[in-house]
């Protein structure tokens, strides 16, 4: 939940906020905890108070009017609204050259699965996440930041004002990979040593309609991660697919397979 008046984000859960706490103590403003959480906050609260920041024991119906979640799990951390950084030449180029690759979402409407797939992005050790701006794509939000397990620390989230433009931008220079029902290549193509000639930028699709027709069309690769029966020659799955954030977590793992 943000706090529009004083342009704060609420964090909330806790080994969000212990990342927090261990990684960007500095961005906590103020800090709220229940009794039964209160002692596995000591050393925040006196790096707060160091700052003369605020630090307070309240109930659990405080935490969830702060947070706008029952899911708060007895400590919300109030920082500065994040501040998403507009992607640039200068950023791409810096990836190209580090050869580090970069995930695109295609208006992932969710922000349970945004925080989802951060998380994934975190722990396969993909750095770079850009969402357009675009109301069907979620953005940084408490939800978001809790689900993602402490992940909003360690990647960094860029913007753009185009998709389309981006991926046109970045032809040949990287190699660009939708995710589609209809791909004829598995996903396991990403651990391919033709794939690994370039660095790799893969976009997710909208939960309901997958990507995009325009960005469809301005990616070099399709790929699908197969379900377990068609190495048996069964006809249909079960299900139709999976759920992007846990397709994510396979897409990254083939990203990053040695």
């Amino acid at each position: 939940m943000k706090n529009k008046k004083n342009n704060e984000l609420a964090v909330c859960g806790f080994a969000t906020v212990k990342k927090l706490e261990k990684n960007h103590p500095e961005k906590i403003t103020r800090l709220y905890f229940t009794e039964e959480v209160a002692p596995k906050f000591g050393g925040l609260c006196k790096k707060l108070a160091k700052v003369h920041g605020i630090y307070n024991q309240k109930p659990a119906a405080d935490l969830e009017k702060l947070s706008g979640t029952v899911h708060h799990q007895g400590v919300v951390a109030m920082i500065e609204a994040p501040q998403i950084e507009p992607l640039d030449s200068d950023i791409t180029d810096g990836w190209i050259e580090r050869g580090e690759s970069a995930v695109l979402l295609d208006r992932i409407g969710n922000a349970n699965n945004f925080g989802a797939i951060v998380r994934s992005a975190a722990f396969f050790g993909i750095k770079n996440i850009v969402i357009p701006n675009d109301e069907a794509q979620s953005s940084i939000t408490t939800s978001s930041y809790r689900v993602a397990e402490g992940g909003m620390e360690y990647v960094n989230i860029y913007s753009v004002n185009s998709s389309v433009r981006l991926l046109e931008a970045l032809s040949g220079k990287m190699l660009r990979v939708g995710t589609d029902l209809s791909a004829k290549k598995q996903v396991s193509y990403l651990s391919t040593a033709d794939a690994r000639k370039k660095p790799i930028l893969v976009v997710l699709g909208n939960e309901e309609h997958g990507i995009s027709e325009a960005v469809r069309k301005n990616c070099d690769e399709l790929v699908i991660i197969p379900w377990g029966g068609m190495s048996e020659g069964v006809s249909e799955s079960l299900v139709d697919s999976l759920n992007v954030a846990q397709a994510s977590s396979i897409i990254f793992y083939e990203m990053t397979k040695k």
